[in-house]
């Protein structure tokens, strides 16, 4: 049970990228980030549905059996949003840390090209 619980809050090792990022890459992380979005999404509709139902089969009346599952409905709702919520900030922390790292990679990939360029170029007299 808390090794299912552990996987539910945890992300693969972090990724160090070593190779040179192209187009097809950024289109990745951009494809990654509107993913963890959708996610988020899918908790918070998930969430609705049974605060939706949960209130429903609260005020129900002649099923006072009922109003348990809408207690544990309303139970689960707030849990839905609290996990997508937090697997959303954590992947999205994630995402950002290794963004900064290919910024970083380009810019020293600018700086390579500048000084092969000033290399390379004659002095003009």
């Amino acid at each position: 049970m808390r090794t299912k619980l552990k996987k539910l809050f945890r992300f693969s090792r972090k990724f160090q990228n070593k190779d040179e990022i192209i187009l097809r890459d950024y289109l990745a992380m951009e494809r990654t980030t509107l993913a963890n979005e959708r996610t988020l999404l899918s908790y918070l509709r998930s969430s609705l549905y049974l605060l939706v139902g949960g209130i429903a089969l609260l005020k129900l009346e002649n099923f006072e059996n009922l109003q348990v599952v809408g207690y544990v409905s309303l139970f689960l709702a707030i849990i839905f949003v609290v996990i997508g919520v937090y697997r959303y900030q954590k992947l999205r922390k994630r995402l950002k840390v290794y963004y900064e790292e290919v910024d970083i990679m380009r810019q020293k990939r600018i700086e390579e090209q500048k000084e092969r360029s000033k290399e390379t170029k004659p002095i003009v007299k």
